[in-house]
């Protein structure tokens, strides 16, 4: 997958403390992109946006 051109931003629900961070880009035309902050040039995974905006709702009622 081409993530050319991704805008990466931290996730509001990861920590401060710079352990577990998680990064989304959802800039891009069809998908959602996901990476571990402390890897940025490792792989990340992808979701059809409508599968990651069900993934993300389902956390806030948790």
């Amino acid at each position: 997958m081409d993530l050319t051109g991704a805008t990466w931003r931290k996730s509001t629900r990861s920590g401060t403390s710079g352990g577990e961070c998680v990064e989304v880009a959802d800039n891009l035309p069809g998908v959602v992109a996901v990476r571990d902050s402390k890897d940025p040039s490792g792989q990340a995974l992808s979701f059809a946006p409508e599968s990651w905006r069900a993934f993300v709702a389902l956390t806030k009622q948790r």
